[in-house]
């Protein structure tokens, strides 16, 4: 009998950006948290923006949560898929980062999630610390 990976939750996000190395959390408004490595973001919780609404209300999506991506071609992967959770708005063109409704969190597995909150890690981190923990991770 086979069991069903695990589906990721919103706390999940939290422990496993800090489970990164040097991470620093910083508060945006209204005290979302904003998860950082040397300085830079690596993945934050949006305040309600205007650019991602629900298409049907027209409301503000108040559960929007920002994930760095390595490349542009990273980041198309992961949001020309209308099935796929991620998404982008006109805001973000040209920024590398794809965005998750906290709602949609489930539709992700646990291991999914890891690796999206590792290759933002990885997208930010200095060269020194993402060699660092490319090597102890046994990944090239």
């Amino acid at each position: 009998m086979s069991t069903k990976p695990a589906r990721a939750r919103v706390q999940d996000v939290h422990e496993l950006a800090l489970g990164m190395p040097h991470v620093t959390v910083e508060r945006g408004a209204p005290g979302n948290p904003v998860y950082q490595v040397g300085g830079k973001s690596f993945v934050f919780f949006r305040n309600p923006r205007p650019d991602a609404t629900d298409p049907e209300t027209g409301e503000r999506y108040t559960d929007v949560i920002v994930f760095w991506v390595a490349s542009e071609s990273d980041k198309q992967a992961m949001v020309q898929d209308p099935g796929s959770p991620f998404f982008t708005t006109s805001h973000f063109d040209g920024h590398r980062s794809v965005l998750l409704r906290a709602s949609r969190i489930g539709e992700l597995t646990q291991q999914e999630l890891a690796e999206v909150v590792q290759d933002a890690w990885l997208a930010q981190a200095s060269d020194r610390r993402r060699a660092i923990w490319l090597d102890a991770h046994a990944v090239q």
